[in-house]
């Protein structure tokens, strides 16, 4: 199916992805997870620390199974390539992107590319990490053959095997399918990490670590869904906005829900002289009227008509520019002013 029908699909989508039943982060789901990383660092300690597990490896290793039943060989040898990345996700993908294509949305496939990308990075930083030889290149006997620049812990076969078929039951829509899901990848996920083990490919802590490790990315991933729905989003939005020409989006956030509208009470409304019920303003009036816009106090004066240049008021009118009074009296009512005595001796003298 090429990739313009999966999106012209979309185009049809009466709902959105977001109303879709999603896992969430349950309490019996942090309580699994909480137990599958207990078990991974005890049995990653119990191949530094335990001889017993160290002593079943090799015991099974030298049993070569391959040799004990190899009418199997055949078998198994095509078999195991249900574990290996690329064929699975080829497979699964193509499942999940004809679900895609029903369920319109983009969901099934990004949940699918997360877990993969999630389980490359975990696993494989511990398998480079540890450096562990597998069975077919040890070099001692009774030796973990840890940090030798091996590649084989945890079970890379293994750990693809429970996340590629597990995705199918985690992305189930009923209870039914979920069940039956689970199943099939179960039996896939043991039987791809007995192969191994009968191939003599990997040890058996491989196997157990790699059950491990994959069961804590499928259990780690409702963490992601928020980041899925919103690359979902993203790659729509983008895609919209190359139709019409704006170039790529800004990495835009999904739409929040609006705020819901203000329902004023009863008392809080005004009738008028019709009988019909109109919002009360801040300032006491209706929420139309003048007062209702203008909270301010002070009174407010009509617009006037423009008036010309010649019109107007001079700026500098003729005469005095303080206004009249009645209670003062004219300059020329007033008393003339007569200078202090001494001042008036004085002038007396130089004058005669």
């Amino acid at each position: 199916m090429r990739t313009d029908q999966i999106f012209a699909r979309l185009e049809q989508e009466p709902e959105r992805p977001s109303s879709r039943d999603v896992p969430r982060m349950s309490r019996t789901r942090k309580v699994l997870l909480g137990s599958a990383a207990a078990f991974y660092m005890a049995f990653v300690a119990a191949v530094f620390m335990s001889d017993r597990l160290i002593r079943l490896d090799w015991q099974v290793m030298l049993f070569r199974p391959y040799k004990q039943w190899p009418d199997l060989h055949a078998f198994l040898d095509y078999f195991v390539v249900l574990g290996q990345r690329g064929p699975t996700a080829v497979l699964v993908a193509a499942w999940l992107g004809w679900r895609s294509w029903r369920q319109r949305t983009l969901r099934p496939l990004l949940a699918l590319g997360a877990a993969l990308l999630l389980l490359n990075i975990t696993v494989g930083a511990v398998k480079y990490g540890l450096g562990r030889l597998g069975p077919h290149y040890a070099t001692t006997v009774g030796s973990a053959e840890m940090f030798s620049g091996g590649d084989i812990l945890p079970s890379g076969h293994t750990a693809n095997a429970v996340v590629t078929w597990g995705i199918l039951a985690y992305l189930a829509t009923t209870p039914r399918a979920r069940r039956v899901l689970s199943v099939v990848a179960a039996v896939f996920a043991l039987g791809v990490g007995a192969t191994t083990v009968y191939l003599g490919t990997h040890w058996v802590s491989d196997v157990l670590l790699g059950w491990a490790a994959g069961l804590l990315v499928l259990l780690m991933l409702p963490w992601f869904e928020p980041a899925i729905a919103w690359a979902e989003y993203w790659i729509l939005t983008t895609r919209d906005r190359l139709r019409e020409g704006r170039g790529l989006a800004p990495l835009p956030l999904p739409p929040t829900a609006a705020p819901p509208p203000l329902v004023l009470p009863r008392s809080a409304l005004a009738e008028d002289e019709a009988g019909v019920l109109e919002p009360v303003g801040a300032g006491g009036g209706r929420a139309g009227s003048p007062s209702a816009r203008n909270p301010d106090p002070r009174p407010h004066y009509p617009a006037r008509p423009h008036t010309t240049r010649s019109e107007r008021t001079p700026v500098t009118p003729t005469g005095s520019r303080r206004p009249p009074h009645s209670d003062r009296t004219p300059h020329t009512d007033r008393a003339p002013r007569t200078a202090p005595l001494g001042q008036a001796g004085q002038r007396g003298r130089t004058g005669g």
